[in-house]
């Protein structure tokens, strides 16, 4: 059975207006699709002055990209964005209902780009540093530590894989290790690597001309380039829980390689999903980006088939 078509309906609405719902929002339109991108003006990257590790856009601000994109999506008839968040998103029919603030729109199918939400570890100062002098990604800021002294705060299961990632790149390895004890295989990789232990809890953090002054409860304080912290993530939004998704043992929704949730009709892409072959998302803008691009082509294919019986390809 075909979805409503009326005129006043959306083919998609993309909820969230960061790197994965922008590239979704563009490349529906590029398709002549109608859509409508709701963009709730925050974002996971706020904290981040810079973004990284995109090609031609490495050390571009990241409310930069944003603006290009938009300017991008104003060139295409079919798109419409609007600077508003997302209040619910409901079944309707054979569509949905997605609730704004100056009321329902309907759509035949739905891609969720709403993100996570980081929560840091509870020290004094380091939200402060958050996205300058203290970063959760190698890959997206560890370069811009390089030749310093690098940190990493905590004795989670990851620290030895971390510190063995930051070892080219800083002058030396330091684990904070916070009171807390290694396990024997983190200890063995960091002895290997040569990286030094501070086992003393940390008080907390102040920025410096250098990057960072971590301060203890007790010993020396320690000046570094940059410290690698490990966040812990929530869904930005409730929608996937409201709509039950099948979620994975990350937090994140379930999708499968093109985006699509255990839910027909519902989408998502960017930080908030993976695939189960992934332990976690890739938190990158750029796979962000990809992530968008690939649920929105599953959308096309999928009101192909609604419309006219064309089968994605096996």
């Amino acid at each position: 059975m075909s979805r409503k078509t009326n005129n006043s309906e959306y083919d998609v609405v993309v909820v969230g207006g960061g790197p994965a719902g922008l590239q979704a929002t563009l490349t529906l339109g590029r398709m002549h699709r109608r859509v409508l991108m709701l963009d709730s003006g925050t974002y996971r990257n706020d904290p981040a002055h810079l973004m990284h590790n995109f090609l031609t856009h490495d050390g571009r601000p990241p409310a930069e990209l944003r603006a290009l994109a938009r300017a991008e999506l104003a060139t295409y008839e079919t798109v419409e964005v609007r600077d508003t968040g997302a209040t619910s998103v409901v079944p309707d029919g054979d569509g949905w209902s997605v609730g704004t603030d100056t009321g329902p729109v309907g759509a035949r199918l739905v891609l969720l780009a709403t993100g996570v939400r980081d929560t840091l570890p509870d020290k004094p100062g380091l939200a402060s540093i958050f996205g300058t002098a203290a970063a959760h990604c190698p890959f997206c800021h560890g370069h811009e530590y390089a030749g310093t002294p690098v940190a990493v705060l905590g004795c989670h299961a990851h620290v030895g894989r971390v510190a063995a990632m930051l070892a080219p790149i800083a002058s030396e390895v330091v684990v904070l290790a916070d009171g807390d004890e290694l396990d024997d295989a983190n200890a063995a990789q960091l002895r290997s690597l040569g990286a030094s232990v501070r086992t003393e809890v940390v008080a907390g953090f102040c920025p410096s001309s250098l990057g960072a002054v971590v301060s203890f409860d007790d010993g020396p304080t320690l000046e570094v380039g940059g410290v690698l912290v490990a966040t812990t993530f929530t869904q930005s939004a409730p929608f996937a829980a409201d709509l039950g998704l099948d979620l994975l043992s990350s937090g994140c929704v379930e999708v499968d390689a093109m985006g699509r949730t255990s839910l027909p009709g519902v989408y998502a892409a960017g930080d908030l999903a993976h695939t189960a072959a992934f332990p976690m998302p890739m938190s990158s803008v750029l796979a962000a980006a990809a992530a968008g691009q690939t649920a929105a082509a599953a959308c096309v294919a999928d009101l192909l088939a609604l419309d006219h019986g064309v089968l994605a390809p096996a």
